[in-house]
């Protein structure tokens, strides 16, 4: 169902995926838009027992998207490192596909939550007040992982 990836030298082990999906702060989710058109779009998430978790509103553009189509693909690449001398970035990036549905438990909307708060927010007494005053009106989206590839790029 899924492609192999075709530069397979440059693949990244399982550790590798999940260091980036745990350690970086955004990606990008890219879902079957409107007439047929991709719709991507940043996302602030949080990767936990093998699922990333978004936060969003409770209505608009993607909820529509997903509610016609719910697969969709989230990339996340990391900062990149120059080796001395070189003016290209090693770039690795994780590529997820599959399945997003919003997450309807109110004790799991309000732990979800609650670790994006505390993912993003200086404090954990900001988080807390934050998740607090919006654990009623957000949306958390839950996409389980059906494929994977990680990749180390040399931008040359």
């Amino acid at each position: 169902m899924f492609r192999a990836m075709r530069r397979w030298k440059q693949a990244l082990d399982e550790a590798e995926c999940r260091e980036i999906l745990t350690r970086e702060p955004r990606g990008v989710l890219a879902v079957h838009g409107e007439d047929g058109y991709p719709y991507a779009f940043p996302m602030d998430f949080v990767y936990t027992d093998d699922k990333v978790y978004f936060h969003c509103a409770q209505e608009g553009h993607k909820i529509d998207a997903l509610a016609a189509d719910d697969r969709a693909s989230f990339c996340v690449m990391d900062q990149g490192v120059r080796q001395e001398g070189d003016w290209a970035l090693y770039i690795r990036s994780v590529i997820l596909f599959g399945r997003v549905k919003t997450v309807t438990d109110p004790g799991r909307v309000e732990e979800i939550a609650r670790r994006l708060a505390l993912k993003y927010y200086p404090s954990a007494e900001e988080a807390e007040r934050e998740v607090a005053k919006y654990k009623d009106k957000v949306r958390i989206l839950e996409l389980t992982v059906e494929h994977r590839t990680g990749k180390r790029v040399h931008e040359k």
